[in-house]
């Protein structure tokens, strides 16, 4: 087991709220309605059915930029940060049936009382997560004057305070040891899922959440990418990648990739296997992505340049990229997104690197028709004194 860090928790969630509430003033929103489970915990550490509340939304939080908090439809009641807990309008078939108008309008109720407890002469601007049709529409009919919220909560959840950091790492070190029991009992004739069953059990041990994917493939599933684990028996001289994805403790988001080479068993009359060498070519590609990549980041960098300066893979390779070359990691994926320039004109925003900024910088080597692929993530946070490793996790030395 790896001990938690003694953090306190309420103190480090008041923190979260503060920064949220500055965003939104900033942002000029005068409420904010939420339904991700990620920003509920992000808001007020709210951690109830979160995975259920992912595709069944059913509590929702109604967070003034200032005044009362108030969480609808409560599956957790131990909130310190909440001040009221009041019934549900969820607005799901499940919740309200076929039909969600009459449901919709009453979860449209809900807001305006929140709207006319700001006390304000002039029309509120809401900021809402994503909402079925019939609901915008029933908050329209309320008159409320509904905007867009992910942004201002990606862009608050990007700053962290030494807390966060904190609770980040401990998340880390717990992905770390996981991956460490996984690479101890990789064998040949375990099965994908038997071996991404183990981190798991890790993560679940240390109080962790989720993983947001099964991403861990072996042998020829491990190209092309997205291959997610399955039934498959691992063999000798197999490459077996994964990508953690893992909501960790206190909810932060370990996001790391590795490739570990399988070798054989004592005994086996094939003798013992090393990489081969086109193994080892992938492995140093992706290697050396990383490395350079990572170079680039500095504080004030903007995406667009970023984009543009990230390695260029093999004409081959390139064919089979990663979705992108860095992410914004926190209590999950987050903001920003960079792409390669090749999917800059289809994907690419731009933006600029705050001192503080965690990501994760992706490589995904697989050439177009190849047997295997090589996954490799790092997490680092970059500031004002450099980039700052945040994954540390060994590689194995390809040569």
């Amino acid at each position: 087991m790896i001990a938690a860090p003694d953090l306190d928790v309420t103190a480090m969630a008041a923190g979260r709220l503060a920064n949220l509430r500055a965003t939104m003033a900033a942002d000029g929103i005068d409420l904010l309605v939420l339904h991700n489970p990620v920003s509920l915990r992000y808001a007020v550490e709210y951690r109830g059915y979160n995975t259920y509340q992912a595709h069944i939304p059913t509590s929702y939080l109604l967070l003034p930029v200032e005044g009362p908090v108030v969480v609808h439809g409560a599956y957790a009641f131990d909130v310190p940060l909440v001040d009221e807990m009041r019934p549900g309008n969820a607005v799901t078939a499940f919740d309200a049936g076929l039909d969600q108008a009459d449901a919709a309008r009453r979860f449209a109720a809900d807001v305006a009382v929140a709207v006319d407890a700001l006390g304000r002469d002039t029309v509120a601007r809401v900021g809402v997560e994503r909402l079925l049709p019939t609901a915008h529409a029933a908050l329209a009919d309320a008159g409320i004057h509904a905007v867009d919220a992910e942004g201002t909560v990606e862009l608050a959840r990007s700053r962290k305070s030494d807390a966060e950091m904190v609770a980040l790492g401990h998340a880390i070190d717990v992905a770390e040891h996981g991956m460490a029991v996984m690479e101890a009992a990789l064998v040949p004739g375990m099965t994908e899922n038997g071996l991404w069953s183990l981190i798991h059990q890790v993560n679940v041990a240390h109080d962790g959440d989720w993983f947001d994917g099964r991403m861990l493939c072996s042998g020829p599933r491990t190209n092309p990418w997205y291959q997610e684990a399955g039934p498959r028996a691992i063999e000798a001289g197999d490459l077996v990648a994964f990508d953690t994805d893992m909501i960790g403790p206190f909810g932060y988001c370990a996001d790391i990739s590795r490739t570990f080479f399988c070798g054989a068993l004592p005994g086996d009359p094939a003798g013992p296997r090393v990489p081969t060498a086109e193994q080892r070519r992938l492995y140093d590609m992706a290697c050396h992505e990383v490395e350079h990549n990572t170079a680039l980041l500095h504080v004030g960098a903007s995406f667009r340049e970023l984009s543009a300066a990230t390695w260029r893979q093999p004409d081959d390779v390139r064919v089979n990229r990663y979705a992108c070359a860095f992410h914004g990691v926190g209590m999950s994926d987050e903001y920003p997104k960079i792409p390669y320039p090749d999917d800059w004109d289809r994907c690419g925003y731009d933006g600029e690197v705050e001192d503080g900024l965690v990501l994760s910088v992706e490589s995904y080597v697989g050439p177009e028709g190849g047997s295997h692929g090589v996954k490799m993530e790092q997490m680092v946070r970059v500031t004002a004194d450099g980039v700052v490793p945040l994954s540390t996790y060994p590689l194995w030395d390809p040569a």
